[in-house]
């Protein structure tokens, strides 16, 4: 707690579902964080889950059909809640089981996967929710201690000759193909890891926002071991 309250200009914490749902952002602060503590096995599910070679969603159905220990069962009633919330709330919740993302190694000078430091985009005025309970953790950044990845001269120059048409169209290539959304950490940039049971709400880049999008980034997965997430 005391690393997130060191950078609260961009955090704030919240005690309850309806605080973090209705709790407007504003001036640099663009993530709120339910803080709890979940209680159950929440690596049993992930590992009573079948396998999956990427990424996959585990419906309902499937969580609740899961023959569990107590423990593991008390960590589905916590999941089975915060989807319960989520969907009441007017939201799609999709858990994941995640083994990797798939990596974008397309280009050798910019990266646009989710392991790269990026803000979410939305034809709709929403935000972005997610509770990670087994596993690594996603990282967030404060908008100030990123440089966007098209404004980096050498990665510019490069997208130029990748587009090779006109100089007016440029701008739109690269929101076209999500160049823009990415970002790289300036030097002694200190990124703020979110943590297991805690539910996220990060504000999104869309017109009607009132603050800068939340920079955030997928971690690199433990090794051997699956991680177990709720987003929307």
């Amino acid at each position: 707690m005391s690393d997130w309250l060191s950078n609260d200009h961009q955090i704030g914490v919240v005690s309850t579902f309806s605080e973090l749902v209705n709790t407007p952002f504003q001036g640099k602060r663009n993530a709120l964080c339910w803080q709890r503590h979940l209680v159950g096995n929440f690596k049993e599910i992930a590992e009573r889950l079948p396998s999956t070679d990427a990424v996959r969603d585990v419906s309902l159905d499937e969580l609740l059909a899961l023959d569990l220990s107590e423990e593991g069962a008390m960590a589905r009633d916590e999941i089975v809640r915060d989807l319960a919330l989520l969907t009441d709330g007017g939201f799609l919740p999709s858990l994941n089981l995640i083994h990797h993302y798939n990596r974008d190694d397309e280009f050798d000078f910019i990266a646009t996967d989710v392991y790269s430091f990026h803000v979410d985009r939305s034809p709709m005025a929403t935000d972005t929710y997610l509770c990670t309970y087994f596993g690594a953790s996603s990282d967030i950044i404060a908008n100030e201690e990123v440089v966007q990845k098209i404004a980096v001269p050498e990665i510019r120059d490069q997208l130029k000759q990748l587009h090779q048409g006109r100089e007016e169209e440029f701008e739109a290539f690269l929101k076209t193909y999500f160049f823009d959304l990415h970002y790289q950490p300036k030097v002694d940039a200190t990124p703020v890891n979110l943590g297991l049971g805690h539910l996220w709400r990060l504000a999104i880049d869309h017109p009607t926002q009132k603050v800068l999008p939340c920079v955030h980034r997928a971690p690199k997965e433990n090794e051997g071991e699956y991680r177990l997430m709720i987003i929307c």
